[in-house]
């Protein structure tokens, strides 16, 4: 398992792109997670990171989370605008785990509801999925080339030049 925190760590490039970029578009993110049926499905969802985690939140009861609970694994990748992709792009990918502790719940309750007015405090959450890091990837675009990073647990940054 590789925490938020330690993801940032062993890929600092990667990790400062995916906060950049889900900052800028008011935390959206797009999930990509696999059907019953094995067909991929894209989400919008606006992960978070709280207490040097990355948990994916939204409506209780959709296919996405059932998606989930049957096949944790999944990719999140900034949501992008612009087709040249001139402020950057990431994604990561790994497995979700459903974290079962009313204490944590509450404080990331009383967390969100500070920053964003959103009250989920006094609830009891029947999912709440954190995502284990196990790869992530980002592009940035420079004088006549692409910079692609990518990090894969337990490896370092990595960077391919297109020119």
């Amino acid at each position: 398992m590789t925490t938020w925190d330690e993801f940032a760590a062993a890929a600092p490039t990667i990790a400062e792109v995916f906060r950049r970029r889900h900052a800028a578009t008011g935390n959206l993110c797009m999930l990509g997670t696999l059907r019953a049926d094995g067909f991929p499905r894209i989400s919008p969802v606006e992960p978070r990171f709280f207490e040097g985690e990355l948990w994916v939140g939204g409506m209780p009861d959709t296919r996405k989370f059932d998606d989930l609970k049957r096949d944790p694994r999944c990719t999140l990748h900034t949501a992008t605008v612009d087709t040249r992709v001139s402020e950057g792009d990431a994604k990561i990918w790994g497995t979700v785990h459903d974290v079962r502790d009313p204490a944590l719940h509450q404080r990331f309750a009383e967390a969100l509801y500070a920053e964003s007015g959103f009250d989920l405090r006094g609830r009891e959450f029947d999912w709440f999925p954190r995502v284990d890091v196990h790869g992530g990837s980002s592009i940035a675009v420079g004088d006549g080339h692409l910079d692609i990073t990518v990090w894969r647990a337990g490896g370092t940054e990595e960077v391919v030049r297109k020119h």
